[in-house]
């Protein structure tokens, strides 16, 4: 009978092995398929699953979870990776939402240089909470959508916006609009319905929502550029062995490359896009321009207090830059 327990556990440590070498990881992504995140992010799973003995699958569109649940699904294990809008985590800590600040850094070299100021710190946090950050990518400079021509601050009042983090709900308010949290995947809806008639967000959104076909208005603000971000789970990233963990490594270097230079070639391409489609393409001006910037400097202020000592040092090490 020992023979038979030794000989069966020796069986099912075989089998464990040979499990684990062919083992899948599931890559949660929020976006379209289409969207050149995800498509960059699915780049990223083939190269990890040519590299390495991990096949892992990516699943866009939010067919694994919706985007809000990304983050708690991976660090309670129940997806290895995933992808999120950095600053839609805010609530979690002030630090996520670095990216996001109004006017602070609002084209790609100013990004560039606020995502190495701000990266340690990001990385700290992600590994606070158990996870393991792997790499980063901006959208597009945000602009401002909204069915009504922005004359007037009067014009804005009232209108419904479409928040995706905190940032975007207080602006909203300052300037007398009236915020609603909405998905990414849920847009075209809410515009044709009237749930939503106003955002900031990205060239990118708009145009892969088309949503020419319900709002008239975009101004090309660049306001910030937030960021995604692609983690794992951190003790699913301990099971790995070291070559594994560089082949991760590396491949996420290389999509983050790729996802900027990709940002950067879409953003005024997609402009171009809104306007050939018939919507009206301009800039803010006069007391609507001023409207945004007040607000904007309120939610620098708030924010510095927030982030603390971190915040701090996160932007004196950007503006030494």
């Amino acid at each position: 009978m020992k023979k038979i327990i030794f000989y069966t556990a020796v069986a099912s440590i075989s089998l464990g092995a040979a499990t684990a070498q062919a083992e899948t990881w599931d890559l949660a992504l929020a976006y379209s398929a289409t969207n050149y995140h995800s498509e960059i992010a699915t780049a990223f799973a083939d190269e990890v699953s040519e590299k390495t003995d991990l096949d892992v699958v990516a699943h866009p569109g939010g067919s694994l979870f919706a985007g809000a649940e990304i983050y708690g699904a991976v660090r309670r294990g129940l997806a290895p990776m995933g992808e999120r809008l950095i600053s839609a985590l805010a609530n979690e800590n002030p630090i996520f939402e670095v990216d996001s600040v109004p006017f602070l850094a609002t084209g790609f070299d100013g990004a560039a240089k606020l995502y190495a100021a701000s990266k340690p710190a990001l990385v700290d946090t992600l590994k606070e909470d158990g996870l393991v950050f792997l790499y980063s990518c901006p959208w597009p400079p945000q602009g401002f959508y909204s069915v009504a021509e922005a004359s007037d601050l009067a014009s804005l009042k009232g209108l419904k916006f479409r928040a995706y983090n905190a940032t975007t709900s207080r602006m909203a308010e300052g300037l007398g609009m009236v915020p609603t949290t909405i998905e990414a995947a849920e847009l075209s809806q809410a515009f044709a319905t009237g749930v939503a008639q106003s955002m900031i967000s990205s060239g990118s959104t708009g145009f892969d929502r088309k949503l020419w076909e319900e709002v008239d208005y975009f101004y090309d603000v660049q306001a910030w550029l937030p960021r995604n971000m692609v983690f794992a789970n951190g003790k699913a990233w301990e099971g790995l062995d070291e070559e594994a963990q560089n082949a991760v490594h590396a491949a996420a270097a290389n999509a983050e490359k790729a996802c900027w230079s990709k940002a950067e070639e879409l953003a005024g391409w997609y402009v171009e896009q809104f306007a050939e489609n018939g919507m009206t393409v301009g800039t803010l001006e006069g007391e609507v321009l001023d409207g945004f910037l007040s607000v904007g400097a309120e939610l620098r202020a708030d924010w510095e207090e927030r982030a603390g000592d971190k915040g701090v040092e996160i932007i004196k090490s950007f503006e030494a830059e």
